[in-house]
C-alpha cells in the first residue's frame, strides 16, 4: 500500500478516511465529490485562487531565516510565516479556494465551524469579500478565550453561534455545523477548516494548503541550493497547516517529519488531545479516522490550552502516515507550548500562535545535526492569544519573567 498525499477514489488513505454521512446529506456530498476535481483543476479557477493569495493574501509567505534559535538548536532553522498572511494564519489559503468553489457550484449561504476563531475569521472575511451570507458555529468556551475573533467575524458581517452541547468547543461546533447544513442542504456550502470531515474535504483543504510545500521548494532552494529540507516541523490538530507544509514531501525520504500535537496535561491524564497518542480507530464527522474514544465508543472531551488544536480526531490523511510511520508525533503539554511561545518572541521578535508554539517545542526534542536544515511552520499569529500567555506565563520559566 502506498502512502501518499491523495486519498483513493473512495477517499481512503490506507484505511482512513471515506465519507460516511446521513442520508439527507448523501448528495450534497456525492454532488461536491463529483464537483470538486473538475472546478479545482480548471484554468479559470487556478487562475482565480492564485490571484487573490498573491494580491488578497499576500502570498508568497516568507521563509525566514530564524539567526537565534538556530544557534541554540545547533542547526539552520527557517521558519515558513504563514502568519504574516492576512487575517493572521494559513486558514485563509483555504477558505479563498473554498468560497471560490461554492460560487461556482451556485451555492448562497456559506457556514463554518471554528475553534481559536482562525477558520471563522478566513471564512467571514472570503463572505465579505465575495458578498455572501455567513454563519459560524463556535464553542461557547471557545468564544468565550477567543473573544477578539469574535468580535472580528461580527464586525466582517458574520453571524456567530455560541454551541452549548458538550464541553463547547471545536468539536461540538462541527457537530453543530453538520446538523445546519442537513436543515439547508439546497444553498448552503459547509467551508470545513481542517483535513477533516467526510470525502472530499481531506483532499480539497490539503490541497489548498498545499500552496505552503510548493513555495517551500523554490524558496530552499533560492536559499540552500537544494530544494528540500532534512526536517519539516508543524503542530498539528485536525491537520491542515501541517499538510500543506508537508504536501510535496510525503514520498521524499530524505525529508524526516515531525508533527506535534496538543498534549494538555499530559497524555496520562484524562486532560489531552494527543489523539494520534491515545486515539484508537473510530468515525469523527464523516471520516474514519483515529479518535478519542471510551471503550464503548463515545467520543471523549478533548483538552489543550490551545483552541486550535482542541479536537479529539485527527485527519485521515495524518492518522495514515503516523500508522505507517512517516511521520514522528510528539505530543506537547502545555507548559511545553506556552514556554515555546515566549521562547520564540524573545528569540526572534515574533509572538506565535500558541497552536504554532507546540510546534516550536518539538524543537528540543529532536536531534538534529549540525548541517540539518529544518523548516519549521508558523502557522498563525499570537495576537489572539495574548491573554493566555500573560494568565500563564509562570509556565514560561525565566522568559516570563517581566
Amino acid at each position: 500500500m502506498e502512502h501518499g498525499n491523495k486519498p483513493d477514489e473512495k477517499g481512503f488513505y490506507g484505511q482512513f478516511g471515506g465519507a460516511y454521512v446521513p442520508e439527507i446529506l448523501y448528495k450534497c456530498v456525492t454532488d461536491l465529490q463529483q464537483a470538486y476535481l473538475p472546478i479545482i483543476e480548471s484554468k479559470e479557477f487556478q487562475d482565480e485562487y492564485r490571484a487573490l493569495l498573491r494580491d488578497y493574501v499576500g502570498r508568497p509567505s516568507p521563509l525566514y531565516h530564524a539567526r537565534r534559535l538556530s544557534k541554540k538548536y545547533g542547526c539552520t532553522i527557517y521558519l515558513k510565516r504563514e502568519d504574516l498572511n492576512h487575517t493572521g494564519a494559513h486558514k485563509i489559503n483555504n477558505t479563498i479556494g473554498q468560497i471560490l468553489m461554492a460560487q461556482k457550484m451556485g451555492k448562497t449561504r456559506i457556514i463554518a465551524e471554528t475553534g481559536a476563531g482562525q477558520h471563522g475569521v478566513a471564512t467571514a472575511t472570503v463572505c465579505a469579500l465575495m458578498g455572501m451570507d455567513c454563519e459560524i458555529f463556535m464553542g461557547k468556551t471557545d468564544v468565550e478565550r477567543q473573544h477578539t475573533n469574535v468580535e472580528r467575524m461580527k464586525m466582517l458581517g458574520a453571524k456567530v453561534h455560541p454551541v452549548t452541547t458538550g464541553n463547547m468547543t471545536l468539536s461540538d461546533a462541527c457537530s453543530e455545523a453538520i446538523r445546519d447544513w442537513c436543515c439547508h442542504p439546497q444553498d448552503t456550502f459547509y467551508i470545513v477548516g481542517s483535513t477533516m470531515g467526510p470525502h472530499p474535504y481531506p483532499d480539497i483543504v490539503a490541497r489548498m494548503q498545499s500552496v505552503i510545500s510548493e513555495e517551500l521548494k523554490w524558496q530552499l532552494e533560492e536559499k540552500t541550493g537544494r530544494d528540500y529540507p532534512d526536517w519539516l516541523v508543524a503542530c498539528v490538530g485536525g491537520g491542515s497547516n501541517a499538510a500543506g507544509t508537508i504536501y510535496h514531501y510525503i514520498d521524499d525520504n530524505r525529508v524526516k517529519i515531525c508533527l506535534a500535537e496538543a498534549g494538555g496535561h499530559g497524555i496520562d491524564t484524562n486532560y489531552t488531545a494527543a489523539t494520534m497518542h491515545c486515539g484508537t480507530e473510530g468515525i469523527i464527522h464523516g471520516a474514519r479516522t483515529l479518535v478519542m474514544q471510551t471503550d464503548d465508543g463515545q467520543i471523549k472531551e478533548a483538552f489543550t490550552i490551545s483552541a486550535g488544536l482542541d479536537y479529539p480526531g485527527i485527519g485521515p490523511m495524518h492518522a495514515d502516515l503516523a500508522s505507517c510511520g512517516r511521520t514522528q508525533v510528539l505530543a506537547i503539554n502545555d507548559d511545553e507550548a506556552i514556554r515555546a511561545g515566549y521562547e520564540l518572541t524573545r528569540m526572534e521578535g515574533i509572538i506565535p500562535a500558541i497552536e504554532s508554539a507546540h510546534a516550536v517545542a518539538a524543537l528540543s526534542k529532536l536531534e538534529f545535526k549540525p548541517t540539518d536544515v529544518v523548516v519549521l511552520t508558523v502557522s498563525g499569529r499570537g495576537d489572539k492569544d495574548v491573554e493566555t500567555y500573560l494568565a500563564n506565563k509562570d509556565m514560561a520559566g525565566e522568559y516570563g519573567m517581566f
